[in-house]
C-alpha cells in the first residue's frame, strides 16, 4: 500500500484508519515512541510519510514526542503523535504548554487498561478524565471518541481541522478494541474531503500580534521562518507572546482560552442518538461499548422492550445542553463504561434526582457484551 486508497473498499484496522486519516489530512510531521496498543499508527506512518515528503522521527520518550510536534507545528507543519495511557500521562505538561501557547497539535491516545503499566494489550476507557483534567490550570480541551474504523479515519481528519480552526490541541480517544478491530471500509474520493488549510496572517509583518483578539477568539497563526516576529512561552503572556503579570492582560488571555471553545460549542458537539425520545430507559455509551449497546437494543426489541441509546462522539467539551434536554426526563439511564465510573458523573451532574442513573462498569481488560447490557436493562427497568 502507498498513500490513501481513495475510493477503494478494503478491510482496514482502526489504527491503520487513523494513520490513513492523518495522511488524508496532509500530515507533515510525526514524532512518537512505540507503545501498545497504538504502535500501528506510528508503523504505518513511518512507511508512508517518507513517500510524500513528510518527516517521521522516533523520539526517546513521550515527553520528547509531544515537545517535538509542538515545535514542528510552530514551524508550519501539520503534526501528530500517537500513544496510550502511560505515554499520555507523560505528555500532560506538553499538552498544557500547547494549550497555553495555542499551538495546533493532534494526539491519538489508544486507551488500554491501567493504572501504570496495567494490561498493555487489553481494553479500557480509563483515560477519559485524564484527557479533560490531566494538565494543571484552567483550560478547556477537545476530545473525540470513535466507535468504528470509518470514524477512526473521519475523526482523524476532523481532529486536524479542529486543531487548526481553534488553535488548540485535539485528542483522539479510540479504545483498544476500536484501534485493533478490522472492518470493511470504502474510502471517500479525495475531492469529497474538506481539509482546512493552515491559517496565515493577513496583516503586514509590523502589525502582527500572535494572540490578537478576534470575534472568534482565534487569530490567524504565523509560523516561524516567514518574517513574522513573536514570542512563545508557557508563561501567561500578552498579545505578542511576552510574559505578563498585568491583570488587564492575564484575565483576557485566560478568558479567551476558554471562550474560543465555549462560544462555538455548536461547531464541536457531535452525538449519535437512537430512539431516545420514545424511550423511558436509555443506555449511555461511547467507543466500542456503543456497538454493544446498539446490539443490545436490537435484542431487547425482539423481547418487546424498547430502549434508547445516547452516544457522545465529542467527549469534551461534554454535550451538557443535549444531555440535559434529552435525558433529564427519563426513568432510568444505564451508563456503560470500561472503567470504574468517569462519564457517569457528568450524566449525574446534568440530570435531576428523579432520574435513576445506573452504572454498568467493566475494568478487567475485556469489553462489555450486548448480553451483559441486556441483563442490566432487564434488571433495572
Amino acid at each position: 500500500m502507498s498513500g490513501v486508497p481513495w475510493g477503494e473498499t478494503r478491510l482496514v484496522q482502526g489504527n491503520e484508519a487513523v494513520a490513513l486519516g492523518a495522511l488524508a489530512a496532509g500530515i507533515d510531521f510525526f514524532a512518537g515512541y512505540p507503545i501498545t496498543p497504538s504502535t500501528e499508527v506510528a508503523e504505518i506512518l513511518a512507511r508512508e510519510m517518507p513517500l510524500t515528503g513528510g518527516k517521521w522521527i522516533q523520539m526517546e520518550d513521550e515527553i520528547a514526542s509531544v515537545s517535538a510536534i509542538i515545535g514542528a507545528s510552530l514551524a508550519g507543519a501539520r503534526v501528530l503523535t500517537a500513544t496510550s495511557g502511560p505515554g499520555f500521562s507523560l505528555m500532560q505538561e506538553g499538552l498544557g504548554y500547547a494549550c497555553m501557547t495555542e499551538v495546533p497539535i493532534v494526539i491519538v491516545n489508544v486507551m488500554r487498561a491501567g493504572p501504570s503499566t496495567g494490561l498493555p494489550t487489553q481494553v479500557s476507557q480509563g483515560d477519559v478524565m485524564q484527557a479533560r483534567w490531566g494538565t494543571h490550570g484552567d483550560h478547556p480541551v477537545i476530545a473525540l471518541a470513535p466507535c468504528s474504523v470509518e470514524e477512526c479515519f473521519n475523526l482523524s481528519i476532523r481532529a486536524f481541522n479542529l486543531a487548526e480552526s481553534f488553535r488548540t490541541p485535539v485528542i483522539l480517544l479510540p479504545d483498544e478494541i476500536i484501534g485493533h478491530m478490522r472492518e470493511r471500509f470504502t474510502f471517500p474520493k479525495q475531492d469529497e474531503l474538506q481539509v482546512l488549510p493552515l491559517s496565515e496572517p493577513n496583516v503586514p509583518v509590523e502589525w502582527y500580534e500572535h494572540y490578537h483578539q478576534t470575534a472568534s477568539g482565534v487569530s490567524p497563526m504565523a509560523r516561524f521562518g516567514r518574517g513574522y516576529r513573536f514570542h512563545v512561552t508557557g508563561l501567561t503572556h500578552d498579545v505578542h507572546g511576552f510574559p505578563t503579570r498585568r491583570i488587564d492582560e492575564v484575565v483576557p488571555k485566560m478568558n479567551r482560552l476558554k471562550q474560543k471553545i465555549t462560544r462555538r460549542l455548536d461547531d464541536l458537539e457531535q452525538n449519535e442518538i437512537h430512539g431516545v425520545d420514545e424511550s423511558s430507559v436509555v443506555v449511555f455509551a461511547y467507543g466500542s461499548v456503543f456497538r454493544s449497546a446498539m446490539a443490545a437494543r436490537d435484542i431487547l426489541a425482539k423481547k418487546k422492550k424498547k430502549i434508547g441509546v445516547f452516544r457522545p462522539v465529542t467527549i469534551w467539551p461534554f454535550p451538557d445542553r443535549t444531555v440535559k434536554e434529552k435525558l433529564d426526563n427519563k426513568d432510568v439511564i444505564v451508563v456503560c463504561e470500561l472503567n470504574q465510573g468517569q462519564l457517569i458523573h457528568e450524566v449525574e451532574r446534568l440530570t435531576s434526582d428523579s432520574v435513576r442513573v445506573v452504572p454498568m462498569q467493566r475494568y478487567d481488560g475485556y469489553g462489555i457484551t450486548p448480553e451483559q447490557i441486556v441483563s442490566k436493562v432487564m434488571e433495572v427497568s
